[in-house]
């Protein structure tokens, strides 16, 4: 029985490191009997929106395609508040979405609804533990910093901190709404981009793989939904290239080049928006 079990871990390769992860969504089931409060719900609302622009703003277009620049003392503010997202740190982060863009859609792509389905796209290749190393000669732009390395090597601290400082301002309820059913809606979001973003929507340009533009999901991800047109020109900080493409994250970042917070903030190019220039209009 033991040689049974043991062969099943194997095969699925599941991390013990994912229990956690699973217990973050378990714990979640505490609200049934905790309930909620206007205090609980802005919280869980607020902290939602501050760490998704952690990992959209942040490990994203910074540190993954580094799509503006910014100074290190608030390089260090962005790995932070995507790490308090608790989805790893930064350098861990970049380094594996760099490499879904070189391999996107193929048999080497870590998470491709395409190749391996849905469900490892979404959520399976996080719980792997064949991700937990990853190339660090594609973050050497990352790794010079002691800082990003030290909140690679510890990237549970900016989680387990804000967890604490959740339960010290609202008690058990604030912890539940405001950490922890506020990050597994953070995951899933996150991860639907890997995975409904490369099954439903619409494909403007013809990018040689499967990712789409999702309208819905761009508004409840902060911009990140316009998928097929971050896969087409992957350098723009803007990601929807139109004004009626809704990109929350995008008009943070100009609000912070206001009072010169971040700078250089890259664009698609004109020849992007020319109606010729649309290559792949696909419908999922």
């Amino acid at each position: 029985m033991f040689q049974i079990l043991e062969n099943l871990y194997k095969k699925s390769k599941i991390n013990v490191g994912s229990l956690p992860f699973i217990g973050v969504h378990l714990v979640c089931f505490a609200a049934f009997w905790l309930g909620v409060d206007w205090t609980a719900f802005w919280m869980c609302i607020g902290l939602f929106l501050v760490r998704k622009f952690g990992i959209t703003g942040g490990y994203h277009r910074y540190f993954s395609h580094r799509s503006y620049k910014t100074s290190r003392w608030f390089q260090f503010v962005l790995a932070v508040l995507g790490g308090m997202a608790t989805q790893r740190g930064a350098i861990w982060w970049a380094a594996h979405h760099r490499h879904h863009h070189k391999y996107s859609d193929t048999a080497n792509d870590i998470h491709s609804a395409k190749e391996q389905g849905f469900y490892w796209s979404h959520v399976g290749w996080v719980m792997c533990r064949d991700y937990d190393e990853f190339d660090e000669r594609t973050v050497k732009d990352l790794t010079k910093y002691p800082e990003l390395v030290w909140l690679h090597n510890w990237h549970v601290v900016p989680g387990v901190a804000l967890a604490v400082t959740c339960f010290l301002v609202h008690g058990w309820i604030g912890l539940v709404w405001g950490y922890f059913i506020s990050t597994v809606i953070l995951y899933h979001t996150t991860f639907a981009i890997n995975s409904l973003c490369h099954v439903f929507g619409t494909q403007r340009y013809d990018t040689g793989e499967e990712s789409k533009n999702c309208w819905w999901l761009a508004i409840l991800t902060l911009g990140e939904g316009w998928h097929n047109n971050h896969h087409h020109y992957q350098l723009s900080c803007r990601q929807g290239f139109f004004w009626w493409e809704v990109d929350i994250t995008y008009y943070v970042l100009v609000a912070l080049s206001w009072v010169g917070v971040v700078w250089d903030l890259k664009q698609p190019p004109q020849r992007l928006l020319k109606p010729e220039a649309f290559t792949a209009i696909k419908v999922s």
